[in-house]
């Protein structure tokens, strides 16, 4: 059932994106909890919404996105009234700020749940990183519930590398 209410949040989060910034949509991908399937009642939802022609700024960034969460408001407080305390977490970023990459991308190369995708740009980007990582050596090494990345296990100290 938890699964089940998430699977309808994103269903839904997924088609008021595409209705509101249409062909401006690249991509849209959920990470964390949800993607790795260890989502709990009280788990935000975690999801990379990549865009042409974002506006500039964070908080114009949220603003724009509050249209979105306005609409699935009737659907999250349904869902509230069930015992669900879900949250959503936007990270928003243009499709060049997606190439210049981040830390955060690390996670998703194993996690992510890719849900929209105009021409594979962040499955190519996410697989380009996994080469990366590969070539490396990289693992990722879990402690209980929570990971680190060990990027390069033969780092000699004042050795540079980028991923």
């Amino acid at each position: 059932m938890l699964k089940q209410k998430f699977s309808q949040i994103q269903q839904a989060l997924l088609r008021e994106a595409k209705a509101y910034y249409g062909q401006r949509l690249v991509s849209l991908v959920f990470f964390g909890s949800v993607a790795r399937g260890t989502q709990t009642f009280t788990s935000d939802l975690d999801v990379l919404i990549i865009c042409d022609r974002l506006p500039r700024g964070r908080i114009n960034r949220v603003r724009e996105f509050d249209r979105i969460e306005t609409a699935l408001e009737p659907m999250l407080e349904q869902i509230e009234q069930q015992g669900f305390d879900v949250q959503i977490s936007p990270i928003f970023k243009t499709p060049d700020e997606a190439l210049k990459g981040s830390p955060l991308f690390l996670d998703m190369v194993e996690d992510a749940e890719i849900y929209f995708d105009r021409n594979y740009f962040f499955a190519k980007l996410l697989q380009r990183m996994k080469q990366r990582l590969k070539a490396l050596g990289a693992r990722r090494i879990w402690r209980g519930n929570a990971w680190y990345w060990d990027l390069k296990p033969d780092f000699k100290p004042g050795e540079v590398f980028e991923i």
